[in-house]
């Protein structure tokens, strides 16, 4: 049979893209099956769409750096499922989860974890040239531009000791970026910085995420920085207690 279609009829409805990340009923234990098993979270659901800019808040020991191990698949939920676009992790080996980490998620830490012997541009190049095995033009021209893009071309040739630390933390910035993930993962990244240099990385961070509608998720313990994001979720406990759109902002 022939399909027709009238004026004005754009067709079936196109299906929703995926969330990028959905976590269900995950929990997270340690010593399993000994007296002193501890679990340490408890039912987590949660979903980040994209483009979306969230911030994780709640007291230390609440959970907070587990949540995040699990999300950047850096370990296992001991119960419940974890989504990557759409992708099912619970069904995925070492090496497949390696390889989404790798291309589907960017870390910003509280420490920049730059190489000091090399230049900012080199330090970007890093997970490119992890993925790819060998420098290119193509590798430095895509570094050179996220340099550029959280303002940064000026420094790019300096060796990563010999930058401030608001610069470091931007360059980190950039370095998450290099493989165009869809999520980003930002634990305390304005944590040892003061209050005029935190400011100007998390701008950064925001526009980075209007610019190229990457989803973050921001781990803070700052409240002013949290009252500038989008969506604050509350984790207490190992259990999410809120997770409001931030409608002040």
């Amino acid at each position: 049979m022939v399909e027709t279609t009238v004026p004005g009829d754009a067709g079936p409805p196109s299906a929703p893209a995926a969330d990028t990340l959905r976590l269900g009923g995950v929990c997270k234990s340690y010593g399993v099956g000994t007296p002193v098993e501890n679990e340490v979270l408890h039912g987590i659901d949660l979903a980040l769409r994209p483009g979306e800019f969230a911030a994780l808040v709640g007291p230390s020991g609440g959970g907070k750096s587990t949540l995040l191990s699990l999300m950047g698949l850096l370990d296992r939920p001991s119960a419940g499922s974890l989504h990557i676009l759409g992708e099912d992790t619970g069904k995925l080996n070492d090496s497949q989860l390696t390889r989404l980490r790798g291309s589907a998620i960017g870390f910003v830490f509280q420490y920049h974890h730059l190489l000091p012997a090399f230049t900012a541009l080199e330090n970007v190049m890093m997970p490119i040239l992890a993925a790819r095995g060998r420098p290119d033009r193509d590798m430095r021209d895509t570094a050179a531009a996220l340099l550029d893009q959280v303002g940064l071309t000026p420094w790019r040739d300096h060796l990563a000791n010999n930058i401030s630390g608001g610069q470091q933390q931007r360059v980190a910035v950039a370095r998450a970026l290099a493989m165009q993930p869809s999520l980003v993962l930002a634990d305390e990244p304005t944590g040892n910085l003061d209050t005029k240099t935190a400011d100007g990385v998390f701008d950064t961070l925001r526009r980075v995420n209007e610019a190229s509608h990457t989803t973050f998720l921001i781990v803070t313990h700052d409240p002013r920085l949290a009252q500038r994001c989008d969506r604050i979720i509350d984790l207490v406990d190992g259990r999410i207690v809120s997770d409001r759109a931030n409608v002040a902002r």
